[in-house]
C-alpha cells in the first residue's frame, strides 16, 4: 500500500475515533458540531485515500461533492453515495456569521453517512479497519506520529 495512501486513511481514522469518543461521551449533546465536523474530514480524508490510491489529482478542496465527481471518473459506485449537507461543516460553520449547531438527529445522520463511506471506501481498497488501526500503532512506535 502506498505510504500516501496509508497516511490518509490514518488522518482519516483519528476523525473517526475522535468521533467515536464524542459520541461515548456523557456530554454528546454539547458537541454536536465538533462531531459533524470531524464526519465531514473522516470522508473527504477517505475519498482523498481512494484517489491518491489510483493516483488521480484532485483540487485541495474541503467540497465533498468535488472530490466525488473526481471518484466518479473512476467508479461509478460513487453515484450513490449522499453527503447531504456535510460539505458545510468543513469550514463555513467554523465561524460565529455561519455558526451553526445541529440537532442530535441531524449530528447522528452526519455520522451515519461517513460510516457508510468508511465502509464503502475500505471495500473499494480491500483493507480493514484493523489494518489501519495496526498501521497507526506502527507509525507511534517509530515515533512518526505522536
Amino acid at each position: 500500500m502506498n505510504e500516501k495512501v496509508k497516511l490518509w486513511l490514518i488522518k482519516a481514522f483519528e476523525d473517526y475515533m475522535s468521533i467515536k469518543t464524542l459520541l461515548d461521551s456523557p456530554q454528546m449533546e454539547y458537541t454536536t458540531s465538533v462531531i459533524c465536523f470531524h464526519s465531514q474530514q473522516m470522508v473527504e480524508k477517505l475519498l482523498k485515500a481512494f484517489l491518491t490510491y489510483h493516483n488521480i489529482q484532485f483540487p485541495r478542496t474541503h467540497l465533498l461533492e468535488t472530490l466525488r465527481q473526481k471518484c466518479l471518473e473512476l467508479d461509478e459506485e460513487f453515484q450513490n453515495l449522499n453527503f447531504k449537507n456535510l460539505s458545510i461543516y468543513a469550514v463555513e460553520v467554523r465561524y460565529p456569521d455561519e455558526f451553526n449547531i445541529p440537532s442530535i438527529d441531524e449530528t447522528n445522520e452526519y455520522v451515519k453517512i461517513a460510516l457508510q463511506v468508511k465502509d464503502f471506501i475500505l471495500s473499494k481498497l480491500n483493507i480493514t479497519e484493523e489494518e489501519i488501526l495496526r498501521w497507526i500503532k506502527e507509525a507511534k512506535q517509530r515515533g512518526e506520529i505522536e
